[in-house]
């Protein structure tokens, strides 16, 4: 079976940006909203921009929600959460009443706006790892992504966070759970520090 990457469709997300990067990396990759594409992935992107429960209806409504967590708890396909897509794996979001996946002992919650920081929080900011450095490119200087997120997840089991960011308080910027990744910030628009998680994620996870 190709090794390619598979990015779910669920009409929220930007896929041609992913797609885009993907083939600049010469990373062979479809989209696609078919469930039994999915189930036989051998890597998948759950992307996402906008409100959580927008984002489970639309995942239930195409008849994706079962066979990404077959795919995922099941086969143990590995997969990569990005933004919307790394809250929708916690167990639920402060933006709505939908549950998430479940599949990360975490809750997304609301980020608190103050003078100083405000919400949503966009730009390029500093991300910490704790583990799986060879995730993060490493220019002997700080590593840094791009965000858009007014929301972020907090994460209850510390052996799970895998990066932190500091916006008004430290929270969780990318967390990793056996075949599991999700991340905060969009590696599709991170430049080269992205380009090298989505190699690394193609070729080492």
């Amino acid at each position: 079976m190709e090794n390619r990457i598979t990015i779910i469709d669920y009409g929220m997300g930007n896929l041609n940006s992913i797609s885009n990067m993907l083939a600049r990396l010469n990373i062979p990759s479809i989209i696609t909203d078919q469930p039994d594409l999915i189930c036989k992935a051998t890597k998948l992107i759950l992307p996402g921009i906008g409100a959580f429960d927008t984002a489970v209806k639309n995942i239930k409504e195409r008849n994706l929600w079962d066979n990404i967590h077959s795919a995922v708890i099941d086969k143990k396909i590995p997969i990569l959460g990005i933004c919307l897509g790394m809250q929708l794996m916690t167990k639920s979001s402060e933006e709505g009443k939908q549950l998430g996946f479940g599949w990360i002992n975490s809750d997304t919650k609301k980020i608190s706006q103050n003078k100083q920081y405000k919400v949503p929080h966009i730009g390029w900011n500093t991300v910490k790892p704790l583990k799986h450095q060879n995730f993060f490119v490493n220019y002997h200087d700080e590593i840094k992504f791009y965000f858009v997120h007014s929301y972020y997840v907090d994460c209850y089991q510390p052996e799970d966070i895998m990066a932190v960011t500091h916006y008004d308080k430290p929270f969780t910027s990318a967390f990793q759970k056996n075949n599991i990744i999700g991340v905060q910030f969009h590696p599709e628009k991170s430049h080269a520090y992205g380009m090298a998680f989505l190699k690394n994620f193609y070729e080492n996870f």
